[in-house]
């Protein structure tokens, strides 16, 4: 019986009830009543708010300890007692009151005692007794239950003749298990009664035995009482039935009396044939009562007193108090009920006891008085009334703050003039509420005259206090001072009034104590004063730096010394401007005495002790005394301390130290200036001893016992047990572990609340003090057990042994016959013999089994020739012995059948029966065995435990229900989930999923980001589903906002400041906890570029932007984070600051331009901040001013200026907000003769490719020079022009003027912008419906990159869809992909030009797979005629879910299928089928991944049921073949004939690939040349190889455009000219582009290069200077140049397995197999088969760096004898340069001349070493060679010879080859030029 309680919840509330209050759950819960089999669980009734403390107590108040598998209090304060075998019962734990309290800050309350009693299951016979009664009159049955079993046991039904009585008619049942039967007949003989009864706990039914009436006819007789009434006690509002039933002839009468009187009307009240019944007791219906039965022949009464008691019902008040210390506090306690009471208080569940607090009053101390509270007296009140064992409660919060006085209101300084009247009011609260005093410079106000003061106290405790001044004088201005004082404290404010006029209070002499602080106040009550001086012997104080002054004219003296301090002060205070006034006052010192410190060395028991105290300085007379542990000393022989003072030195001596005299002693020296003490500990050790030491002791099992142990000594022992296990010799000791039930006492002794069986053995004491050694002492613990009685019957007093005579047997019960012949003739005589013997058993059989019940029934055959007089059913779990079996006794022998309860479900019992006669026991029956049929669960699954895993799955995990609580298999679990939070609808969502084993793991996905689940788990078996876990609630994890904030505002306050305004997310997008905000922000410049990203974390919704660039406009984006991360960003708001006053130009020049002008240059100011309206040129010279020039105008030539005067000029820039700061200030003086000077300045300048840039070189000079050339524009003001810009413009320019009177040069550094580079962009993670993408950024191109575009399609379509991605992004998740799917991803990288190179494709499949049909499981279920059904369960999703279930079937031996779509994934019946037939079955199941296929045959049966065996074909054997052959002979004809063809048109094309390789190098080229492309297609493999490159002649003739249909025309260089040597000397303008290699801004960016050019080498001695965007310095004899082709070989994208390869799942055999293909075909070109093929390089396919070099291999290797890398990716081999003799044709040669090479060497004696260029290069290089003379061989070889492996690492998608132009690569066959390397790439 598992006790369950209901919460009628009487709680009582605090002030604050929402943070601490004490409830009961239960508080009329007083009794408990369980079986032992069963136990019984109790929550605790009472409870807190916050979560209270809860413990059980006895009733005594001893604490609940745990007992093993006994007793046990759990955690949250439920408190279970398991169940218990009979010899296990301890009536100290199985019946005994307990109580449980519940504790937290509020207070701490008990509930009402509780008796918990334990039943047990003992055997009872219930009768019913033969009854007579005279036809007509009325019978009465009574079920007559043994005493010991009464209270548990109750009648339930009665049976007439095994047919249950339905009350009505003549039957009556009453409420106390009676039968009365009215009217009796004749009939009413011929039937049996039983009556049936059934246990209160055990729920064990009984069938008494059946019981007869005697009928007899009427006759006359007196009444006779047939069944009475007694006194008894009845609660208020119940009914109660008062039996009075009699019998006589003739039938008697009945009158009902109440105290002597007949019954008063009521609708209560009613007369049955069963007696009187009353409802709704009340307590007026408390009385005598009688019944008078009369009839002719007599009468009789019975007669009985009903006590009617109303339950008692306790209200205490107040209910709830806050209140403060030293308050009265008055509580009452009112009963309802019944008078007879008592009444008992607790204390925070003590009991409480009148003290000098405390008093009770009232007649049953039903008022308590507290007076004077204090801090202590804070808590639980409760008021108990008890009347004979049942008890109310109620209970009340009292809580005692600190009620120290506060000033609430009080004045203020204030200025008044003499006369004036004035109030001064101070208020106060406190508890109890305080009174009020005043003063005036520390002397108390008296009411008088002058001073009206008043005090009163309002209703909430508020005292408030007067004072009121009317006609103030001077002598009335000061301090005045409130003080609230109340018992628990005081209170004080002080403030200043100042009376005009000059006056200074009289000052009190002082008293100082030296080395102390003491403060002197100069009292000035005149107002007004200036200032406030201290003097000392005439000189102004402070002189020292231990006196201070104070603004208030406070003196403060520190460390008072008796000589320098002692001595008359003087106050003055200056009134007006000369005139002070004045007053004194002397300090006296006094010196304090000074003890020297001393110790108390620890001494031992019996030793003498002295003790000397010393006092070093002080003023005399100085006294000495003693004290201990505070108490005066009085030395005597009682005290055993001698103390001799004198008169600066005092000494104690003890003559014989004992442990009295352990204390602490202190020396207290005081004079007239202080007490002071010196206080120091003695301790007097005492080893250890017994006082009693342990001996063997005897314990009771179950009961409680003591192992004394006392010990002393000082400091107090330490006193620890041990045991050893065992009765033999200890073996070893082990500490005993103090829990509830093992504990050890104040004095040592050890106590076990409850013995056990493994608590014998050895035990030993032993104790420690640090002093002496340790001592111990051992002893026996024996556990005895209680004496048992067994009750046995005696022996049947008939039976008789007889030794002498055989055992009779069965057979022996005959007749004897002796027959006696004498002479006289002959006599017969017979003699029965009857052998009685034990019944046979009887034969059993089961009727029907359920659950929990079974129906037995029986037939008993030989009944050992004596009367059956009783069964006994015994039944036990099959895996039991009979040990531990159930036994249902003492069955009527009238019975032949019985239900055998409470039987647990899927159990296999074994059930036998005994039959019983007088003689003895039957022999058992035959063994049944029965198993019972599940039953749904009666437990939960077990430790459910839910784990957050993301932000919309949790994990269940849970245990199956205990064994004995499943009632079957398990077959699956139901696990239930809703959302707990607002707006939900509270219903759950239920998944079901299958048992797998005894721990079960669940996930439920798809649920709200971060929201609150609560989850509850099933258990279901064949008979249903169990009850559910206790709801555990779980929150999923947090995830990032969903939308961005709203509301974005910005608004621009001043040029470097904005304010962004936002409002918060809509709540049910932030998916977790918002942390705050980050606001986003960067500049847009002018030239497009981009400025830092800068951001701002904030928690409010409003950020200042500060210390932006003024006039610059600025993208801003919100975002709203968590701690997931941050969410999404708002749309990009843009705002421009301000305009503002703008910055100095960035430079200026004024050079002279004739002798009376100079020309001023100047450059924009770095930082405009606005536009520029004007600029303000000035210049310094008197008669000179300011110039104003157009802000288009970077100069101004300023005329009328004097030849041979320096002037100084500068410049400033003008905006709306004003003229800004002026630049820099140059001198200029105007001159006759110019020298060349340049206006232009250098820098840096920035640009897009593809755009015409202009550098500008203005010049100025006399006399003027001239600038020409032909290739590259330059206009005739010298700027230079440059059209359609590329990376290889990038350098610096440098400009030169010169004439004959100077020159002047800038240097201009031009940086060309391209697109970015392509990113390297790998696979992170896949899971079902995303992938996670990482990369790496390439190069930015010389401009920020402003996002990445990321695309995506499905593999097998090309529909790409486009996601832009924030520049500050390296990964990105995409999300909501199909299961199982294939997708191709790219990306590519934007800036301010464009977007770059897409990235190389990639490819990456989510996780699942196709549906797979589970083996194990059967496909068919069932079976029949005409049904078949279907098991859709054994399908496995594969991780993606099925979609589609299709199956078809057909007869066996047609040709049209049935097609059936099914919508369930549980179990599909096909119907209608014809019987006897055989089917073939094809299921198919889709999902996202694919689908899979599941065949199978079945039959069904015949219309009886029966099955048909297998199918014959009533063909013959060869039709099948036949018609197999027609169909597949034309398809396989065709297979081979596209598989000949194909291989013949595969060797075509090698032949004529052969044939046009041998022709492009033996016959020149005519006509435009078209670039080769060749595409050898390879199983799986592509191998693409693409040559795309200008080609130039170098020989004697001038340059040569010799692609021009590649490349735009290239003009001739503009070669400088010079004037000749009669002209006049002029101006001289060069224009040059620096080396490439020297400070080249980025050289990555010569990718985006088209255009190569070679000038032709200067025939002229003096060193030519070109105008060129990309130049090289030539040699006469040759050049070199390095460059690198990328060729890629990639796996073919037709089947799976390329695809894996690309995402590192294919192995790296197979890799390595397919490179071998691509070598195998590259040797196909006829260039490369002298080549020497190299792997140089691998790489890993997650993007890790590391890479893996091989060695070479001859040409004739074949490539898959390498050794392959450990895992795969990307594999690179190179085609090295033949030998030059190979190749030794033409010497000329047309060269290509890459723009990523790195300098080219060149030189008069040859080729110059390329291995610093190789060694420096980003990517592999080829070399070409063109030799002027015999050492090319050595050129060749050397160019060769380079590290293939020491080059970097370069992708290999199609988009990185490089192309050449076809005419180039003829030029190269025809004049066979010196071999390259090619770079083959496998992915």
């Amino acid at each position: 019986l598992w006790v369950s309680l209901c919460l009628s919840v009487s709680a009582v509330h605090s002030e604050d009830a929402s943070s601490t209050r004490l409830y009961f759950v239960n508080a009329s819960l007083q009794r408990v009543t369980y079986s032992s089999s069963v136990g019984v669980s109790l929550p605790c009734p009472a409870g807190g708010t916050p979560s209270a403390i809860l413990r059980w107590y006895l009733a005594t108040g001893d604490d609940i300890y745990d007992v093993p598998h006994i007793r046990h209090v759990h955690a949250n304060g439920t408190l279970q007692l398991y169940p218990f075998s009979p010899s296990a019962y301890n009536s100290y734990i199985h019946d005994n009151d307990y109580f449980c309290t519940a504790e937290n800050q509020a207070g701490k309350i008990r509930s009402p005692n509780i008796r918990i009693k334990a039943v047990f299951r003992e055997p009872y016979t219930v009768r019913v007794a033969d009854q007579r009664s005279m036809r007509g009159n009325v019978a009465v049955f009574k079920c007559l239950i043994p005493a010991a079993v009464q209270e548990y046991v109750s009648v339930v039904s009665w049976e007439r003749d095994t047919v249950s009585i339905v009350p009505g008619n003549r039957f009556s049942l009453t409420s106390f298990g009676a039968l009365y039967i009215s009217d009796v007949q004749k009939e009413d003989a011929l039937s049996t009664y039983r009556c049936i009864t059934k246990h209160k706990y055990s729920g064990e039914t009984r069938q008494s035995n059946g019981a007869r009436l005697s009928v007899m006819d009427p006759s006359e007789s007196s009444p006779t009482i047939l069944d009475s009434f007694q006194a008894g006690e009845v609660y208020a509002g119940q009914s109660i039935e008062l039996p009075c039933i009699a019998g006589g002839y003739p039938s008697p009468t009945v009158r009902w009396l109440k105290d002597g009187r007949s019954l008063p009307s009521d609708a209560r009240w009613t007369r049955r044939l069963t007696g009187l019944t009353i409802s709704d007791l009340r307590q007026e219906d408390s009385g005598s009562y009688a019944c008078e039965v009369t009839n002719s022949f007599g009468s009789k009464e019975v007669s009985g007193q009903l006590h009617v008691i109303d339950p008692l019902r306790v209200t205490l008040s107040p209910k709830n108090m806050k209140t403060g210390i030293s308050s009265t506090l008055f509580f009452t306690c009112t009963v309802e009920g019944s008078p007879e009471y008592t009444i008992t208080w607790f204390r925070n569940t003590e009991l409480i006891v009148p003290d000098q607090h405390i008093s009770m009053q009232g007649q049953h101390n039903d008022t308590l008085q507290i007076v004077a509270a204090q801090k202590f007296h804070s808590g639980a009140y409760q008021c108990f009334a008890s009347r004979k064992g049942h008890t109310a409660q109620d209970f009340s919060i009292i809580l005692l703050e600190d009620g120290t006085p506060r000033i609430v209101s009080s004045f203020s300084e204030r200025v008044v003039n003499p006369g004036e009247p004035f109030s001064l009011m101070c208020a106060a609260k406190g508890a109890p509420p305080p009174s009020i005093t005043w003063t005036l410079d520390e002397e108390a106000v008296v009411r008088d005259s002058t001073y009206k003061t008043s005090q009163y106290t309002l209703s909430d405790g508020l005292t408030v206090s007067h004072v009121n001044v009317s006609s103030p004088l001077i002598r009335h201005g000061g301090v005045y001072r409130c003080v609230a004082r109340n018992s628990a404290g005081s209170a004080e404010y002080q403030a200043r009034i100042n009376v005009r006029g000059p006056q200074i209070r009289p000052m009190r002499d002082i008293t100082a104590v030296a080395g102390r602080n003491t403060y002197i106040t100069c009292r000035v009550i005149g107002y007004p004063y200036y200032s406030i001086k201290w003097l000392k012997d005439g000189m102004q104080l402070p002189d020292n730096h231990r006196q201070v002054v104070f603004e208030n004219g406070t003196l403060r003296l520190t460390d008072v010394q008796k000589g320098a301090d002692e001595g008359t002060y003087l106050c003055s205070v200056l009134i007006q401007p000369q005139v002070s006034i004045n007053q004194t006052v002397h300090v006296t010192v006094k010196v304090p005495p000074l003890i020297q410190p001393f110790d108390i060395p620890s001494t031992s028991v019996g030793k003498l002790m002295y003790i000397a105290c010393v006092v070093s300085s002080g003023d005399m007379p100085i006294r000495i005394t003693w004290h201990k542990d505070g108490q005066l000393i009085v030395p005597g022989s009682a005290s055993g301390v001698a103390i001799e003072t004198k008169e600066f030195m005092s000494s104690l001596q003890i003559s014989k130290v004992t442990l009295k005299h352990n204390g602490n002693y202190t020396c207290i020296a005081s004079n007239a200036a202080a007490n002071v003490s010196w206080e120091r500990q003695l301790i007097v050790t005492v080893p250890p001893r017994f006082v009693v030491q342990p001996n063997n002791q005897d314990c009771i099992y179950g009961k409680a016992g003591v192992l004394n142990c006392s010990v002393e000594g000082y400091p107090p022992p330490k006193v620890m047990w041990k045991h050893a296990k065992g009765v033999g010799n200890p073996q070893q000791y082990h500490p005993v572990p103090l829990t509830g039930r093992i504990q050890i006492m104040s004095n040592g002794s050890l106590l076990i609340r409850h013995v056990l069986e493994d608590d014998r053995g050895y035990y030993l004491c032993q104790a420690s003090n640090g002093v002496g050694s340790d001592i111990s002492k051992s002893m026996i613990l024996t556990v005895k057990s209680a004496g048992s009685m067994i009750k046995t019957k005696p022996r049947d007093p008939h039976s008789i042994n007889n030794p002498d005579l055989n055992p009779a047997e069965r057979g022996d019960s005959v007749f004897f016959s002796c027959h006696a012949i004498n002479s006289y003739g002959e006599g017969r005589g017979l003699i029965q013999l009857t052998v009685q013997e034990p019944p046979d058993p009887p034969e059993l059989e089961v009727r029907e089994v359920k659950d929990r019940s079974m129906n037995l029934r029986w037939i008993q055959r030989f009944d050992g020739n004596s009367i059956i007089t009783s069964y006994d059913i015994e039944y036990k779990n099959k895996s039991d012995s009979w040990d531990h079996m159930y036994t249902t006794r003492n069955i009527s022998p009238t019975n032949n059948q019985a239900n055998i309860v409470e039987l647990h479900p899927a159990c296999v019992y074994s059930i036998r029966m005994y039959s019983y006669n007088k003689i003895g026991r039957s022999l058992p029956s035959k063994e049944l065995t029965i198993s019972t049929e599940e039953a749904p669960p009666d437990g939960p699954p077990m430790d459910v435990v839910l784990q957050p895993m993301t932000s919309q799955s949790i994990r269940v995990t849970w245990r199956a229900p205990k064994k004995e609580l499943q009632n079957g298999v398990i077959r699956g679990y139901q696990i239930g989930y809703r959302e707990n939070g607002p707006g939900s609808n509270g219903q759950y969502s239920i998944v079901e999923m299958k048992a797998t084993g005894d721990s079960e793991v669940y996930t439920l996905d798809n649920l709200k980001k971060f929201a609150q689940y609560g989850v509850v788990v099933q258990a279901f078996n064949r008979a249903g589903t169990g009850p559910s876990s206790t709801e555990i609630n779980a929150t999923t994890l947090e995830d990032v906002p969903s939308e961005p904030p709203q509301n974005v505002r910005a608004i621009s306050v001043t040029s470097d400041e904005a304010v962004i305004t936002w409002s918060e997310p809509p709540r049910m997008t932030l998916h977790g906890v918002l942390k705050g905000y980050r606001v986003v922000f960067w500049s847009l410049f002018p030239d497009g570029e981009w400025g830092e990203m800068q951001n701002i974390t904030t928690t409010r919704e409003q950020v200042e932007l500060r210390g932006l660039e003024k006039f610059t406009n600025y993208s801003v984006q919100v975002l709203a984070y968590t701690q997931a991360g941050d969410g999404v960003r708002s749309n990009v708001l843009y705002i421009q600051t301000r305009e503002d006053l703008p910055g100095p130009p960035a430079g200026i020049k004024a050079v002279p331009s004739s002798p009376s002008s100079v020309v001023v240059s100047w450059l924009p100011p770095l930082k405009p901040n606005g536009v520029i309206r004007k600029y303000t040129i000035y210049c310094s010279s008197p008669g000179s001013g300011e110039y104003e020039a157009n802000p288009e105008m970077l100069f101004y030539r300023i005329t009328h200026l004097s030849r041979g005067k320096q002037y100084h000029i500068w410049s400033a820039a003008v905006t709306t907000a004003g003229r800004g700061n002026i630049s820099a200030k140059v001198t200029v003086e105007p001159a006759g003769k110019v020298p060349a000077k340049i206006l232009s300045f250098g820098g840096t300048v920035t640009t897009p490719w593809m755009k015409e840039v202009r550098l500008p070189c203005s010049s100025v000079g006399e006399p003027l020079g001239s600038l020409t050339d032909s290739q590259r524009q330059i206009l005739s003001n010298g700027t230079l022009v440059l059209r359609s810009v590329k990376a290889e413009d990038s350098g610096y320019y440098t400009c030169t003027a010169t004439n004959t009177l100077g020159f002047d040069t800038i240097i201009v550094n031009l940086v060309v912008q391209v697109p970015p580079d392509q990113p390297r962009l790998t696979v992170s993670t896949t899971s079902t419906s995303s992938i996670t993408l990482a990369w790496i950024p390439g190069d930015n191109g010389g401009s920020s990159i402003r996002g990445f575009v990321l695309q995506y399609s499905v593999d097998n379509t090309e529909e790409w869809r486009d996601v832009f991605i924030s520049s500050s992004e390296r990964s990105f998740r995409l999300d909501n992909l199909r299961c199982g799917t294939w997708y191709k991803v790219k990306l590519a990288a934007k800036n301010s030009v464009g977007s770059g190179r897409i990235s190389e494709i990639i490819e990456a499949k989510t996780h699942g797979r196709e549906p797979v049909f589970n083996k194990d499981q059967p496909l068919l279920t069932h079976i029949n005629s005409t049904h078949a059904g279907l098991n859709l369960q054994g399908w496995t999703s594969g991780g993606c879910p099925i979609t589609d279930l299709m199956l078809d079937f057909r007869p066996k031996g047609t040709w049209a299928w049935q097609s059936l779509k099914a919508n369930s994934t549980n179990q599909l019946f096909l119907s209608e089928l014809r019987e006897a037939t055989w089917y073939e079955l094809k299921m198919k199941a889709c999902n996202s991944a694919g689908c899979g296929n599941q065949t199978s045959q079945f039959a069904t049966t015949d219309y009886d049921g029966s099955t048909i065996p297998p199918i014959k074909s009533a063909r013959g054997e060869g039709d099948d073949v036949k018609k197999l052959f027609s169909i597949g002979s034309p398809v396989i004809l065709v297979t081979l004939g596209v598989a000949l063809l194909f291989i013949i048109r595969k060797k075509r094309k090698e032949k004529r690939l052969k044939r046009k390789n041998n022709r492009s190098i033996d016959t020149p080229v005519k006509g435009p040349p078209q670039g080769p492309r060749l595409h050898i297609d390879i199983p799986r493999v592509q191998l693409l190889i693409e040559d795309k490159e200008g080609i130039k002649q170098i020989g004697k003739c001038p340059q040569t455009d010799l692609s021009r249909s590649e490349f735009q025309p290239v003009r001739q260089p503009s070669e400088l000219l010079h004037r000749s040597g009669s002209a006049p000397p002029g101006p001289h303008s060069e224009l040059r582009a620096s080396d490439r290699h020297v400070g080249h801004p980025s050289r990555s960016r010569n990718r985006y290069s088209s255009q190569w050019t070679l000038s032709r080498p200067s025939q002229s001695t003096a060193s030519a200077r070109t105008l060129t965007s990309d130049w090289r310095t030539m040699g006469s004899h040759g050049i070199t140049a390095t460059e690198s082709d990328s060729y890629s070989a990639s796996l073919s994208q037709d089947t799976d397995k390329g695809r894996n390869s690309m995402v590192s799942t294919e192995s790296a055999s197979s890799t390595y197999e397919e490179l071998a293909r691509a070598y195998e075909h590259a040797k196909l070109e006829e260039h490369l088969q002298h080549a020497k093929f190299t792997i140089t390089e691998c790489f890993i396919s997650d993007s890790s760096s590391d890479q893996m070099t091989t060695g070479t291999n001859d040409p004739a290797d074949s490539m898959t004898s390498l050794s392959t890398p450990s895992e795969p990716g990307i594999c690179r081999f190179t085609a090295s340069p033949p030998k030059p003799q190979d190749y030794d044709r033409g010497k000329n040669v047309a060269v290509p001349i890459p723009h990523r090479q790195q300098a080219l060497t060149l030189g008069h004696s040859g080729l110059g070493s390329l291995g610093a260029s190789s060694g420096t290069s980003t990517l592999p290089q080829r070399t070409l060679t063109m030799p002027s003379s015999g050492n090319a061989a050595t050129a060749s070889t050397s160019s060769t010879s380079s590290n293939p492996a020491g080059s970097n690492k370069v992708g290999g998608s199609r988009d990185s080859l490089l192309e050449s132009s076809s005419s180039a690569l003829g030029r190269l066959q025809k004049q066979s030029v010196g071999a390259y390397s090619k770079s083959y790439t496998l992915v």
